[in-house]
């Protein structure tokens, strides 16, 4: 078993916190929330940390889930954070979803300090993280990818190696230029869809038997606001974080990016209009009162009210 800390325990770090202490790991948990480090109190080998430093201070492997890089380099890399408090030899592995550059100033700051370093960004939704099905995608050495690999196995059952230090943030990118994206786009036909009087039941039908079908329409709308549900699995804020993200980081190479433009703006409507905390499939809300026509809804099969 593996002795680790962990900081951030938000709607993603919570989950994958605790399934890393169902199968037995001595964690020690922090969070600037102190409820959120409350329901590790039923395991005797958990503790609630004091600070960020003190969660990675005797750990083994230190893991953080935090909301972007601002966080990320106050956390772990200021005077004091958590690099300044791991042994030589320990291991700091970063899931947050972060620029590039972010990433490689951690793997710097580890290596200075004789740390290893993974950057392993979380695929998938929140409830997967909640049931330990995450995919994470991993960037590192394939000597501390198998160190980590315990740890990452109780927290999902995907993992993808996608090559050194760096490659995990840099496809964690990638992947969230379509998958955000495909929200907002989806939203505009779901208006379309609805300005037309269109059943929902049907037109998804034909959209999951075309090439047009997406897995935002067809796991994340499925399962949240065409349930009327848009408590946040991934808040429209952070959607909007990720696409800032990802311009920033084309920018820097000179990549044009038009598509992902136009699909932040709308993250910034939206915000603007108070949306910003709900699930980012609610943009199919948000777009629909903007068009002034009925909201997207499917009957829940599972009894549910």
């Amino acid at each position: 078993m593996k002795k680790v800390g962990f900081v951030g325990l938000g709607r993603m770090g919570q989950p994958m916190a605790l399934n890393v202490a169902r199968k037995g790991h001595e964690v020690a948990v922090f969070d600037i929330n102190p409820a959120a480090m409350q329901p590790f109190t039923q395991f005797n080998h958990c503790r609630q940390a004091q600070g960020a430093s003190d969660a990675a201070g005797d750990a083994g492997i230190a893991i953080t889930v935090l909301p972007g890089p601002p966080e990320v380099e106050k956390v772990v890399m200021a005077p004091g954070g958590m690099l300044d408090s791991m042994k030589p030899g320990s291991l700091f592995m970063d899931l947050s979803t972060v620029l590039p550059e972010t990433t490689d100033r951690l793997a710097a700051a580890a290596a200075e300090r004789g740390i290893a370093f993974v950057d392993a960004p979380i695929g998938r939704l929140a409830h997967h993280a909640d049931i330990g099905e995450s995919l994470f995608m991993v960037g590192a050495s394939v000597e501390d990818l198998d160190r980590v690999r315990p740890v990452l196995e109780a927290m999902g059952t995907t993992i993808l190696h996608c090559g050194g230090p760096g490659s995990g943030t840099r496809t964690k990118l990638v992947n969230n230029f379509l998958a955000v994206s495909s929200a907002a786009l989806n939203a505009e036909c779901l208006a379309l869809a609805q300005s037309f009087g269109l059943d929902l039941e049907r037109t998804l039908s034909v959209i999951h038997g075309t090439s047009a079908t997406n897995g935002q329409l067809k796991l994340n709308f499925a399962n949240k606001v065409f349930l009327g549900d848009t408590e946040p699995g991934f808040a429209i804020d952070l959607a909007h974080k990720d696409l800032s993200l990802i311009m920033t980081a084309a920018a820097q190479g000179r990549i044009p990016l038009p598509m992902i433009a136009a699909a932040r703006e709308t993250m910034s409507l939206a915000r603007a209009q108070g949306w910003g905390r709900k699930d980012f499939s609610a943009l199919a809300d948000f777009w629909c009162d903007l068009a002034t026509v009925p909201r997207p809804r499917l009957q829940r099969t599972d009894g549910a009210d």
